[in-house]
């Protein structure tokens, strides 16, 4: 099984835990190869075909001096719909749940001496307590992204009109907008690097459900 990371820093974890995250972005970052020792060329994302995301990188290897390459490199996506994918959570936040076929005493030194009793990078799937379905997937430029889909992203919304979106910083307060798509390109901009947003760069839409 898979894991997955949600920020803690901005309320994304706890939005999942909540059922009000029920949808994710991955971002596809241009790629760069090394050819024959001949240089590096950027391949950049071009589009997309039967929901997979491929680069048309014919036309930009040949213009680099590189003739001999035909075939268009493709970017799988990390989850399929209908899989299961654990919520990656450090040890040390939960008590140990009676999960299915794990004997908690027999592993207690391994988990409490582990580098994933503070760091949830480190932690094991098959003993995280929570797990997410993937329901769906698309294509889709970051900016194609809908206010219906900004609020499936987790953000919180007031309840007062004028209405404001946002999310929580790290602090604890929370940094709103008027619309959901200016706190979802706020959002993006902190949690990958500023200029996020506007690089609009392709990515895979993922829906999901909590199961448990």
């Amino acid at each position: 099984m898979k894991k997955i990371m949600f920020s803690e820093r901005f309320g994304l974890e706890q939005a999942v835990l909540a059922g009000t995250k029920t949808m994710m972005r991955r971002i596809i970052p241009d790629i760069e190869i090394d050819w024959n020792r001949r240089g590096r060329v950027t391949l950049p994302v071009s589009g997309f075909e039967h929901g997979v995301l491929f680069m048309d990188v014919r036309s930009i290897l040949h213009d680099a001096g590189i003739c001999d390459y035909s075939a268009p490199a493709k970017y799988q996506p990390k989850y399929e719909v209908g899989e299961e994918v654990a919520i990656a959570q450090a040890y040390q936040k939960f008590r140990y749940p009676a999960l299915p076929g794990i004997d908690w005493k027999a592993i207690t030194d391994e988990v409490t001496h582990s580098k994933g009793w503070k760091n949830k990078m480190f932690v094991k799937a098959e003993y995280m307590p929570h797990r997410i379905r993937i329901t769906g997937i698309k294509a889709e430029r970051l900016q194609d992204i809908s206010e219906e889909d900004c609020l499936r992203e987790g953000l919180l919304t007031g309840e007062q009109e004028p209405r404001m979106y946002g999310f929580r910083l790290p602090k604890g307060t929370v940094l709103s907008f008027l619309t959901p798509r200016e706190a979802f390109a706020a959002l993006i901009d902190r949690i990958s690097r500023r200029g996020t947003w506007q690089s609009n760069p392709w990515t895979y839409a993922y829906t999901f459900e909590l199961i448990k």
